[in-house]
């Protein structure tokens, strides 16, 4: 597997501790965009963004499915994701 053949979901720590998920094929030039304050209005109002959290994936269509997954979690969920403490799915 290349690198071009990857795709990715994140999660971004914003500046007034909140955060964001969306989903790439070059999670490195992704972030500097973000950080750039051309990664979309939400990210650009909430300068700097860190990266805390990712997950690979072999297609755009895993990868935005995921997203979407973790978008339907609570924040407490999502901190325990990022934490490392479960997968984040809803059992």
């Amino acid at each position: 597997m290349t690198k071009a053949q990857k795709c990715y979901t994140y999660i971004l720590h914003c500046a007034d501790n909140t955060y964001y998920t969306g989903w790439t094929n070059d999670l490195e030039h992704r972030l500097a965009v973000h950080n750039a304050g051309r990664g979309g209005k939400y990210t650009a109002a909430r300068l700097p963004v860190e990266l805390v959290y990712y997950e690979e994936f072999v297609t755009k269509r895993e990868a935005m499915s995921r997203e979407w997954h973790i978008k339907q979690l609570s924040r407490s969920e999502k901190l325990k994701l990022i934490a490392g403490e479960n997968d984040g799915s809803r059992n």
